[in-house]
């Protein structure tokens, strides 16, 4: 798989005539989960959603770059036909259509559309790239059934493999563990960090659980009313003091001297009241 940047330079957002999000620049690097976190309406799924060429860009742009090496040129996301950059990009975004009188491999197999032609029959690669996508997913089990009959959390799962299927440099997660039990969270969480170490995907992610953004990330941009507060290593990012004030409640730190991996604790008004 080839190594992919997708980048955003000081982008402007709105709805109508609200701007919603001012002058945010990010990266999503190959080989590194970014995770962007922040209170609701803070701004992150919209700027995730630009990145991927769904919601208009007011001002800035979002380039793609096909290399890693420094200096290697960027293209305007805009510039791709819709094809060329669904080769590049996926996203698995928080509202999706729920198909009927589907199985769920053929629900998976949607995800090598940018790689066929109209009407053509799979090939053997795409049959790979599918079979992989229900392997690493867990939804090998479920791969014959009906996608009607599923639950939230196995449904998610499925649409995370139709994006692994589409077989992209950069992968784009609009809170992936919603729905899902405590089990698939931390095995979606696993695959995230697979993905970025093992194949070199970019991977970029929104995230309300601040912990599973320290577990996973290895960089973290918090947003605050559209803006980007602060930008870094986990470590240097979720402290308490810029927690408490972007969420507006007492949180607490600290690191896990087995783990080495920073741990946020909201602290209930009634005990702060205490202490």
């Amino acid at each position: 798989m080839k190594s992919i940047e997708l980048a955003a330079d000081r982008l402007t957002l709105g709805y109508e005539r609200a701007i919603v999000v001012h002058d945010v620049s990010l990266a999503i690097t190959p080989g590194r989960v970014t995770a962007l976190i922040g209170p609701n309406g803070s701004g992150k799924s919209t700027v995730l959603r630009s990145m991927a060429r769904l919601h208009p860009i007011g001002s800035g742009s979002v380039t793609v770059c096909d290399s890693a090496d420094v200096g290697a040129e960027h293209t305007d996301a805009a510039a791709l036909s819709s094809r060329e950059f669904a080769r590049r990009v996926t996203l698995l975004s928080q509202s999706r259509p729920h198909p009927s009188g589907l199985s769920v491999r053929d629900v998976v197999a949607y995800g090598r559309h940018p790689h066929r032609r109209r009407f053509a029959a799979l090939t053997d690669a795409d049959r790979e790239a599918i079979e992989r996508a229900l392997r690493l997913t867990g939804t090998v089990p479920m791969a014959d059934r009906a996608v009607d009959q599923l639950s939230g959390g196995e449904l998610q799962r499925v649409w995370l493999a139709t994006c692994l299927a589409q077989d992209t440099g950069v992968l784009l997660l609009d809170e992936p563990t919603n729905h899902l039990d405590l089990r698939y969270q931390v095995e979606i969480l696993d695959l995230m960090r697979e993905l970025a170490d093992e194949h070199g995907t970019a991977v970029g992610v929104v995230l309300h659980d601040l912990n599973h953004a320290a577990s996973v990330a290895d960089t973290v941009v918090l947003m605050s009313d559209g803006r980007v507060r602060s930008h870094g290593a986990p470590h240097e990012v979720l402290g308490a003091d810029v927690l408490s004030e972007v969420y507006g409640l007492p949180i607490a730190t600290r690191i896990d001297v087995e783990t080495d991996v920073v741990h946020v604790e909201p602290v209930p008004r009634r005990r702060a009241v205490r202490v």
